[in-house]
């Protein structure tokens, strides 16, 4: 999936990813390939994807067309 993350500035990460991990209140979530459309809130914590990790006040995540959007505060 293409995949973004970005803060009202800057663009902080923009690429592929087949698997990402978001903090949300409710836990984490792992979002694949091809997921279904939905838009959450984010809460504190990382998001992860491959080897990489990116820490995060809150935000929130949209996913739509295999694009994944993320929104935040870092």
């Amino acid at each position: 999936m293409r995949f973004s993350i970005l803060e009202p500035k800057k663009v902080i990460w923009e690429g592929m990813s087949k698997e990402v991990r978001l903090p949300s209140p409710d836990g984490e979530l792992c979002i694949l390939d091809f997921h279904q459309a939905f838009v959450i809130r984010l809460a504190r914590g990382n998001i992860v994807f491959g080897s990489s990790r990116v820490p995060i006040k809150d935000g929130i995540a949209f996913m739509r067309s295999n694009n994944l959007t993320v929104f935040a505060q870092t």
